[in-house]
């Protein structure tokens, strides 16, 4: 959605390749931006009211370029068009109309370093040199580039941070593969940071830290049963408004009252579904909704606030009939050693669960776990007479190190 709230975009295939279309809110009228046909589209988002960014690469060569386009598909320009040179999205930011923070390997082709990219005259400014080990950056409220992410021994990671971008970044926290601190944004007067940490505790949880002292201030919440997974914020009030946690299902712990009712909003005319906010406009009046089940990949939504209109669309997957689809339900067992282990199990739809063909499927990773969702292998499997379990074993994520680093029970030879 635009930060006017005027418009809504998407994504959709022209000439068998997905491109950028704009429409106006409440409009059947369909703009398509873009016309490329060699290859998809990568990503893309709204970088004023009037002007799209989208990145794409050249034929498959995956030196990703950084275009814009307006509203009404003219003006387009490449503003990082180097040959050999691959763009990485750092940073939208999202209160500076005119620009963008972008990682480009221009200096060493091994190495992504961050620029300040105004998308008007296509000015760049570096604001730091990648030594060649970090792996991301963060900016502060005001758009500053201020922490930076790295991998050191090959195995631990370090939180970098500076004051200012005059100064240079210094180590304040390294931590192992077996605990961390992530944290996720600036405290709205860019001092302290909000973070994820499981550190001194065996389920992540809300915190806030002081990067100068590196220590945790304050805990804001955790859950004795499973980690959080992210915290959300609203930019326009400047507030926390809730974190989440996946259980069986994604649960949110709310802060804010509004945010809490908006979600109840939403709920009391879309049950049965899980919902995201995936868009808002900068008033955080009008919003973008996408519900999703485990028998159906949803749709999305447009919700007024003011006028408190819910609005289909588009349907996901229209060709699925949800009603055809068989449901995923929460289970868990007892391990030989008494460990509670939580999983989900499908069974046929319209077939009596006994004596049913079982396809156990363990999931991938090795930083995973399954999900309450659509999957299409489990619907699959599942329409042709198998049931399917599903399980988070030892070692999956979500649950706390102490599922993580469990040492495998002994076996009884």
């Amino acid at each position: 959605i635009s930060p006017d709230g005027k418009y809504i975009s998407f994504m959709a295939p022209y000439e068998s390749r997905m491109n950028i279309f704009v429409q106006k809110a409440g409009s059947d009228k369909v703009t398509r931006l873009t016309s490329e046909t060699a290859r998809d589209i990568a990503g893309y988002y709204w970088a004023n009211n009037t002007r799209i960014l989208y990145i794409n690469d050249n034929g498959g060569d995956e030196n990703f370029a950084l275009f814009g386009v307006d509203v009404n598909g003219k003006n387009q320009k490449c503003l990082t068009c180097f040959e050999n040179v691959r763009t990485q999205i750092i940073d939208d930011l999202e209160d500076q109309p005119d620009y963008v923070i972008v990682g480009l390997n221009k200096r060493n082709p091994m190495v992504f370093d961050p620029y300040r990219l105004n998308i008007n005259t296509g000015e760049m400014e570096m604001l730091a040199e990648n030594p060649g080990n970090i792996q991301d950056w963060m900016t502060d409220h005001d758009g500053k580039l201020r922490v930076a992410f790295a991998i050191v021994d090959g195995v631990n990671t370090q939180l970098l941070y500076r004051d200012t971008e005059s100064e240079e970044f210094r180590p304040i926290l390294t931590t192992s593969f077996k605990e961390s601190l992530s944290p996720q944004f600036f405290t709205f007067d860019n001092k302290m940071l909000y973070a994820s940490s499981n550190l001194n505790r065996d389920k992540a949880a809300a915190v806030i830290f002081d990067p100068l002292t590196a220590t945790e201030t304050e805990l804001l919440y955790e859950n004795e049963d499973y980690d959080i997974s992210s915290i959300s914020y609203s930019r326009k009030r400047k507030v926390i408004t809730a974190v989440n946690f996946t259980s069986w299902k994604r649960e949110r712990h709310f802060f804010d009252e509004t945010t809490k009712n908006l979600f109840a909003r939403l709920e009391s005319e879309l049950s049965g579904y899980e919902i995201g906010i995936s868009a808002s406009d900068k008033a955080e009046e009008k919003f973008i909704v996408r519900t999703y089940s485990d028998r159906s990949l949803g749709a999305y939504y447009f919700y007024d606030l003011k006028k408190d209109e819910l609005t289909k669309i588009q349907e996901v997957s229209p060709w699925i009939d949800e009603n055809h689809m068989a449901e995923i339900k929460p289970i868990q067992y007892r391990s030989r050693d008494g460990l509670i282990i939580h999983g989900y199990l499908t069974l046929p739809k319209g077939v009596e669960p006994k004596n049913l063909p079982v396809v156990v499927n363990p999931h991938g990773g090795p930083w995973a776990r399954d999900n309450w969702g659509f999957n299409p292998e489990v619907q699959f499997l599942a329409n042709r007479g198998f049931a399917v379990l599903q399980m988070n074993f030892r070692g999956s994520t979500g649950y706390g190190l102490s599922l993580i680093h469990i040492s495998e029970p002994t076996r009884p030879y």
